[in-house]
């Protein structure tokens, strides 16, 4: 947990699995909504308040939350690609091209190229 005198804007640990956007799926899908976790651990390993965090590469200050989330959304880019190659995916070959592009983005954006 960190003091309260960090000035950085962070990633939360799990970049790319954004919890605010399944939270909003629940809600929309079910009628509940969960609450959202006061703290969260980042990218960086420290714990704070959620609303230190953001998932916009505009945003995130601390370089290595930045890297962690270029990571992560290189990763990600790879699982999509992979499961549009198995037998009965849920998503296409064009769906998983237009998703694994996204994801190269936002990793080319944290990394500030």
């Amino acid at each position: 947990m960190t003091d309260g005198r960090d000035p950085h804007l962070h990633v939360a640990e799990a970049a790319g699995r954004d919890a605010a956007a399944v939270r909003g799926l629940v809600a929309s899908t079910f009628g509940l909504a969960g609450d959202l976790p006061a703290e969260v651990t980042t990218g960086c390993g420290v714990r704070v308040p959620y609303a230190m965090t953001s998932p916009r590469p505009d945003r995130v200050t601390c370089l290595a939350c930045r890297e962690h989330a270029r990571s992560g959304h290189l990763r990600l880019a790879e699982w999509v690609e992979r499961l549009a190659g198995m037998p009965g995916a849920p998503v296409g070959p064009d769906q998983a091209e237009e998703a694994a592009a996204r994801h190269r983005e936002l990793a080319a954006r944290f990394s500030g190229t």
